[in-house]
């Protein structure tokens, strides 16, 4: 079994991640199982959702800082 460090800095911010990864994924047309086991997830996919979500948090930390929407 895998061994998972990743903890949140903010565990409100749980809901909020999966919102968006729920959204990206959508946006991308990669189904996610609603139970949210995703073991079958090709790999190539988690990293483009991964990629996405990342993206998009680097715009809305630089909307923050900077006060500018795009």
């Amino acid at each position: 079994m895998a061994n998972n460090n990743n903890t949140l800095v903010v565990p409100q911010a749980k809901a909020a991640l999966n919102q968006i990864k729920l959204e990206v994924a959508q946006e991308l047309g990669i189904p996610l199982q609603p139970n949210g086991y995703n073991g079958n997830l090709a790999t190539r996919d988690a990293g483009a959702i991964g990629g996405h979500i990342t993206k998009r948090l680097v715009q809305i930390a630089e909307q923050q800082l900077t006060g500018y929407t795009r």
